[in-house]
C-alpha cells in the first residue's frame, strides 16, 4: 500500500505540476501576443511616419525647384509695378483728401471757439514767376513772404482758395532747403502753380 501511495503521491505532484507550468505557459503566451500586437502597431505607425516624411520631403524639393528657377517668384512684373503704383497714388489722393478735410474742422473749430483764424492775404502776383524746379525744369508760380504766424499748411490753403492747386509736398519740392517747421519771418518762397500759363 506503500507503494501505491507513493505512486498516487507522485501522480499528484506531476498533474500539480504540469497544471502549474502549463497556467505559466498561458501567461506567457499572452504577454508574448499582447507585445507582438504591440510592435505590429508601432511598425504601422513607423510606416505612416515614413510616408509623411516622403511627402514633405517631396514639397521642399519642389518649392526649391521653384526659387531656383530664373524668372521665379522673386522679381515684380510690369503688371505688379503699376497695381503699385496705382496704390501709392490712390494712398496720396487719400491723404491730401484727409489734409483738406482736417484744415475745414480746424476753420469749424476756431468758428466755434470764436476764434477769428488769421486769414491771410496771399500776395499772388498778377504775372507769374518762373524759377527752376528741384528737377532742373522752370516752374511757373508766385514768389510769397513768409509773416510771422504762417505755416505750410495755411499758405497752400490760401493759395487754394485763390483757385492755385497747390499742396504743401510741392511748395516743398519748389524751395528745397525749406523747413516746414522753422519758417523764417521775411524769407521769399516759391509756390508753384501748374496751371499757370
Amino acid at each position: 500500500m506503500r507503494t501505491i501511495s507513493f505512486w498516487l503521491l507522485i501522480f499528484t505532484f506531476v498533474a500539480f505540476t504540469s497544471g502549474v507550468a502549463r497556467a505559466q505557459d498561458d501567461a506567457t503566451q499572452q504577454q508574448i501576443d499582447k507585445l507582438s500586437g504591440e510592435i505590429q502597431d508601432l511598425q504601422a505607425a513607423i510606416g505612416q511616419q515614413d510616408k509623411r516624411l516622403d511627402a514633405l520631403e517631396k514639397k521642399v524639393g519642389d518649392l526649391s525647384d521653384k526659387l531656383n528657377q530664373p524668372g521665379g517668384n522673386n522679381s515684380a512684373s510690369a503688371d505688379d509695378l503699376k497695381k503699385l503704383a496705382d496704390e501709392v497714388q490712390e494712398v496720396d489722393r487719400k491723404r491730401q483728401s484727409d489734409n483738406d478735410a482736417i484744415l475745414k474742422e480746424l476753420e469749424k473749430l476756431d468758428k466755434a471757439m470764436g476764434v477769428a483764424s488769421p486769414e491771410r492775404k496771399t500776395t499772388a502776383n498778377t504775372s507769374t514767376t518762373e524759377t527752376n524746379g528741384a528737377a532742373g525744369a522752370p516752374q511757373k508760380g508766385y514768389e510769397y513772404q513768409i509773416a510771422s504766424g504762417d505755416n505750410l499748411s495755411a499758405i497752400a490753403k490760401a493759395y487754394r482758395a485763390q483757385g492755385v492747386k497747390v499742396t504743401v509736398d510741392q511748395i516743398l519740392a519748389a524751395n528745397p532747403g525749406l523747413n516746414p517747421k522753422n519758417l523764417i519771418v521775411g524769407k521769399k518762397i516759391f509756390i508753384p502753380d501748374a496751371n499757370a500759363k
